[in-house]
């Protein structure tokens, strides 16, 4: 195998398998190291929707909207599971509506569109809502989801066909060591590969590489609870179904004028607590993934979220979600935690280099399925810009 790269990627995920593809784009030779058989984390453990409607318009927004095209032209050359369903915000009383009409005007100043739905059209498109929850909509047609747990896979198997792009799997990094001329990348059997940049996208897990860094850092690691029902076919809810207490958490919504006007005491005090709101996501089998909620803990004690499933925030996730919609089943097939990092304090993502060499991305919270590759690109322009200056 070369040993020698222009450009080693310490994760897998969907952060680091976008910096490989804009590196190898430029014509670079890339190699990708994954510490596990596979992605297994944040990458795989979502509900795989691709949401710019998330964002107010600027930088993380027009992010999503380069994602969401690059996600559809992939899917042209190559079945990556992309779904072009759009995206529907279910509001549940005039203060949500009042928001989701904000929203519809102020994305049309920055040329996104989206229609307002009234109640009677949210019915007839999505018959399974609840005609007691649903007051009216906002649909994005050009929105995505994916089939988040073979996405990545389908992905890194096309551009290891296309594209000079190595991932080596099962092959955790413990060291980098950079001389000035190129950095030494060691995994934990002692193998040395050498390249001229590295982009270590960690993730969540902060103690292999820079872990005294990281500690001391503004990061903290969030805990996700999800849930997927038996296949349901003769259900149809096609598309990104988010809903009133989304509208009350998505950054896009919580900078418009009448959000301070809410009435908190309309919701659940026990999902504000648990930080839930609820999704909804088909796949492609029928089954119904549900969720989430969030908890919280400073990347140096992540491991106090531990690993148990918390039946009390999943009764409390499935009463939201059969408060709109109906279903013929609430069996659940599967529960699972996802994890993801995270800033505090309104920093976006944690960017450093290290040396002149070695470039940190991560933390990128619940943006990356739907920002990173917009992001990728423009890291990788400025990586490679430096170097060659």
């Amino acid at each position: 195998m070369q040993q020698k790269f222009d450009l080693a990627v310490i994760g897998s995920g969907v952060m680091g398998t976008f910096h490989a593809y804009h590196a190898a784009l430029k014509g670079l030779s890339v190699i990708v190291f994954e510490k596990d058989l596979r992605p297994m984390e944040a990458t795989v453990r979502n509900f795989g929707q691709v949401v710019p409607s998330g964002f107010p318009p600027g930088r993380w927004h027009y992010y999503g909207r380069y994602s969401t095209q690059l996600y559809k032209e992939v899917q042209e050359k190559k079945d990556i599971g992309i779904r072009n369903n759009g995206s529907v915000y279910i509001a549940s009383n005039d203060g949500e509506m009042q928001l989701i009409e904000e929203l519809h005007r102020s994305f049309a100043g920055v040329d996104y569109p989206s229609v307002l739905l009234t109640k009677e059209q949210v019915l007839e498109r999505w018959p399974s809502v609840r005609s007691d929850y649903a007051k009216g909509a906002i649909f994005f047609e050009q929105e995505v989801s994916s089939e988040s747990r073979r996405m990545i896979h389908q992905l890194q198997a096309y551009l290891s066909e296309q594209y000079n792009i190595t991932f080596k799997y099962s092959t955790p990094v413990c060291g980098l060591e950079d001389s000035g001329t190129a950095v030494k990348v060691e995994d934990t059997l002692g193998n040395i590969t050498e390249a001229d940049q590295v982009v270590v996208a960690n993730g969540r897990d902060f103690k292999l590489l820079f872990p005294e860094q990281f500690a001391s850092s503004n990061i903290e690691v969030t805990k996700l609870a999800m849930m997927v029902t038996q296949p349901l076919p003769e259900i149809d809810l096609k598309g990104n179904i988010l809903t009133g207490l989304t509208i009350r958490r998505y950054e896009s919504f919580t900078q418009l004028p009448s959000y301070g006007k809410l009435d908190p005491t309309e919701v659940n005090q026990e999902a504000v607590d648990n930080g839930i709101h609820i999704l909804f996501k088909q796949r492609t089998d029928g089954s119904i993934v549900i969720g989430d909620s969030h908890h919280y803990a400073d990347a140096a004690n992540a491991d106090e979220l531990g690993f148990d499933i918390d039946m009390d925030v999943n009764r409390i996730l499935l009463d939201e979600a059969k408060k709109i919609v109906d279903l013929p089943s609430w069996e659940i097939r599967d529960y699972w935690n996802g994890f993801y990092a995270q800033m505090k304090g309104g920093e976006e993502i944690y960017e450093r280099s290290v040396s002149d060499r070695i470039h940190i991305s991560t933390a990128i919270g619940g943006k990356g399925m739907t920002a990173c590759a917009g992001y990728a690109k423009e890291r990788i322009d400025k990586i490679f810009a430096l170097a060659q200056a």
